[in-house]
């Protein structure tokens, strides 16, 4: 459990650093929105591409995989589908939704988990090459599309196009491809690129931090509390109960695997989501509150999983 408090820890710090920094105003106005596009154009492509040409791919072709990354489709399925026909939300809020009830926190709080809970951290490299590779170039081309309907142009190019003018789908795909090819590029290269990838997780954070200035969870009037709701319940219970689910029964885990996959699956929404949210201008009270509660929810999730498990 001593991994599980460290990794907290780490979180509610570097939250709380930026949630001071927008309590006193030092860095101004629009830091959040600033420090949110500085994390999505420039850190997490450079994190995404270091990591990608620095791992080899085949820990992506492992059961963890498909466990992982079908459980998050289907959890993000759901929710779209649920709020579509229950709460007629538009295209753009759906998908900010379906991220929020399903994307695992598999960087800042995943890999501290797997290294001091699980004793492998190759626990986690699957779901985050996963989210990287698949997800969030799934999300990120319909938030590309979807924005699409509120300008002008020609659709079928810009349709084609957009998805590949996105930096963190730039990012990811040149990693693949240069790792594949199996050339490693100079330190020269690397180094950079690792300092600016190493701001991307205290960078989403800090910007975490910053958005909860001044803000109240559940604010009537401002706070979409169904959308919520119903996101944290996906991702603090329904995720994890179909990992075990499918990793059980589905693939015949058992004793320490089956707890591992177990609790991967119940971590919280990364904050990522709100970076996301915020470039795209679409639900960021979604984003931000299912962050916080599900991050809170986690602590008793975990160990709850521990005692059941362990």
């Amino acid at each position: 459990m001593s991994g599980v408090v460290s990794g907290f820890t780490a979180i509610f710090i570097m939250v709380g650093v930026g949630f001071l920094l927008g309590r006193t105003g030092v860095l101004g106005d629009h830091a959040h929105e600033v420090l949110s596009r500085l994390v999505f154009f420039v850190a997490t492509p450079a994190l995404l591409f270091y990591s990608l040409v620095t791992t080899d791919l085949s820990v992506v072709f492992s059961s963890t995989l498909v466990i992982a990354g079908g459980s998050a489709l289907i959890i993000g399925l759901l929710y779209f589908v649920v709020a579509q026909v229950l709460l007629g939300r538009p295209t753009p809020d759906l998908v900010i939704g379906a991220l929020s009830s399903s994307y695992v926190n598999s960087v800042n709080l995943g890999v501290p988990i797997a290294i001091f809970v699980l004793d492998d951290a190759s626990f986690i490299a699957p779901l985050l090459l996963f989210q990287i590779l698949i997800y969030s170039p799934i999300a990120l081309t319909a938030l590309d599309l979807t924005a699409l309907e509120r300008g002008t142009g020609h659709p079928f190019r810009d349709a084609l196009v957009l998805p590949l003018t996105n930096p963190i789908v730039i990012g990811g795909v040149l990693g693949v491809v240069i790792s594949a090819i199996g050339w490693t590029p100079p330190q020269a290269i690397l180094e950079p690129l690792k300092m600016l990838g190493n701001a991307s997780v205290p960078g989403a954070l800090l910007a975490f931090g910053l958005s909860l200035t001044g803000v109240t969870v559940f604010k009537k009037g401002q706070s979409p509390r169904r959308d919520i709701v119903l996101a944290t319940v996906l991702k603090t219970i329904a995720m994890p109960v179909l990992v075990y689910a499918i990793a059980r029964w589905g693939f015949g885990e058992q004793g320490h695997k089956l707890f591992a996959q177990t609790v991967i699956g119940a971590l919280p929404t990364a904050q990522n989501v709100l970076v996301y949210a915020t470039r795209y201008r679409s639900g960021q009270v979604l984003a931000r509150d299912t962050a916080l509660i599900t991050t809170l929810a986690s602590i008793p999730a975990i160990a709850i999983i521990a005692w059941l498990l362990a």
